[in-house]
């Protein structure tokens, strides 16, 4: 048990891109609960966080909302569906990195979230199931996100095989596939003649398309030595350096060369006035001597 809370505290002090993913998932998890149950105890709108967070399925609200793009992939207000979207961000993050670097990892997270928005946007939007039917909703979850880390690592190393509890090596471009799929079938349910007649949780599934493309992408871009994360990762520096201080500009003093006529000068000039300070010494003692000639005096013993 020890080993393992150490491990645990060993990941979270590297403040890696992975560990501060978690970490703001987290964080924003608990500051839900927070404000839910403060709202629950003083009867008062406990929602609203969630509302400015969540990705609406409107073009309008959206517009109006431009950062859900990016807040829903950060917000959970479910524990079994945020620590199942981040023990899946830790496994296949690992494996991700293996192949990347961190800067890339933050990337396709972002990227992951914008595609599977943009999807779940245009799904609800132009398919004729979601016009027709009046139906409205919202996004939340890191799933779309890790979808696209899951196809990321999958697509760049087809190859590359995994061990699974029961199952034994599998290989990771199989195991994508089946979640991605699995998750699709789940979300249907039919009637007596196999008609689908009902998607649950449909505007996520089809977000978690969208960040497989994004994952599918990023891996052919990148054996095409192309990374389109390139431009994510800019904006973010620039945001971070909005909230760095700058540090305070120094006045640096150019000291000008001397000539050697102008050094013998100095020199002789300083060594006559020690010479004076020390005859004062001899005659009158050393408390005699002027704040000015004990400070040259001083100066004179530490070169």
């Amino acid at each position: 048990m020890g080993t393992f809370i150490n491990n645990i505290n060993r990941f979270f002090r590297q403040r890696s891109v992975l560990s501060n993913l978690i970490v703001i998932n987290i964080a924003v998890f608990l500051l839900i609960k927070t404000v839910g149950i403060l709202g629950f105890l003083f009867n008062l709108d406990s929602g609203f966080l969630v509302r400015w967070l969540e990705l609406p399925s409107g073009f309008r609200a959206m517009a109006v909302h431009a950062w859900t793009l990016v807040t829903y992939a950060f917000t959970h207000t479910d524990f079994w569906h945020i620590l199942f979207n981040l023990l899946w961000l830790y496994w296949f993050g690992k494996i991700f990195l293996l192949f990347f670097d961190s800067r890339q990892l933050g990337g396709i997270y972002v990227l992951g979230s914008l595609l599977g928005g943009i999807l779940f946007l245009l799904s609800y939007n132009l398919l004729p199931y979601f016009r027709e039917n009046n139906i409205h909703g919202f996004l939340i979850g890191a799933s779309a996100a890790v979808m696209a880390i899951v196809f990321a690592a999958a697509f760049y190393r087809k190859d590359y095989e995994i061990n699974l509890l029961f199952v034994g090596s599998v290989k990771i471009i199989y195991l994508a596939f089946i979640c991605l799929i699995i998750g699709i079938l789940i979300s249907t349910k039919s009637d007596d003649h196999g008609r689908i007649t009902h998607f649950s949780n449909a505007g996520g599934h089809i977000a978690h398309i969208g960040g497989a493309l994004a994952g599918i992408w990023f891996a052919l871009s990148i054996r095409k030595g192309k990374d389109i994360t390139r431009w994510i990762n800019w904006i973010l520096d620039k945001a971070s350096n909005l909230f760095k201080k700058k540090p305070s500009r120094m006045k640096v003093k150019y000291k000008r060369f001397e000539s050697d006529y102008d050094y013998n000068a100095r020199k002789n000039a300083q060594s006559e006035d020690i010479d004076h300070i020390l005859d004062k010494i001899k005659r009158s003692g050393y408390s005699s001597l002027t704040n000015d000639e004990k400070k040259k005096l001083f100066d004179a013993s530490n070169r």
